[in-house]
């Protein structure tokens, strides 16, 4: 594997794994919301009240209808090396960065209407940026080539 083709697999592996994570911790909860709040991939109404666990539903529903089938289709259009999955990756890249940026915001700025466990807030505060860093970055990547 040449250098050049080192960022691409970063990127087909990660987004892979945010497939994986996005069909079990959302389309799941779309489900068998319960079943994810056990398995502490969802968060409780005591957490976030009934408008939040609304809002999470309404995030699980767009992520299993555009995120998750355009992270798929960017993934097999890129291993096709085709336009459109640069595209589709590209679309699916922004919406990385932009909904680890609206959970943070919420957490962060409403810490009286929801009240997480506390490794939430640490975990969060790992995991989002991250996910956003990852979108910026793949979104760098791709324009580059």
């Amino acid at each position: 594997m040449n250098k050049k083709n080192i960022g691409l697999w970063v990127l087909i592996s990660i987004s892979s794994l945010l497939v994986i994570m996005f069909l079990v911790g959302q389309t799941l909860s779309l489900f068998n919301y319960n079943l994810t709040l056990e398995l502490g991939l969802q968060e409780s109404e005591k957490e976030v009240g009934k408008v939040g666990i609304a809002f999470l539903k309404g995030y699980a529903f767009g992520d299993t209808i555009i995120y998750i089938p355009l992270l798929i289709a960017g993934i097999f259009g890129l291993l096709k090396n085709k336009r459109w999955g640069k595209y589709s990756m590209f679309a699916a890249l922004s919406i990385s960065v932009y909904w680890p940026a609206t959970i943070l915001y919420a957490i962060f700025i409403e810490r009286t209407a929801i009240t997480l466990q506390p490794d939430k807030y640490i975990s969060f505060s790992i995991l989002l940026p991250l996910i956003m860093i990852f979108g910026l970055w793949g979104m760098r990547y791709l324009y580059k080539k």
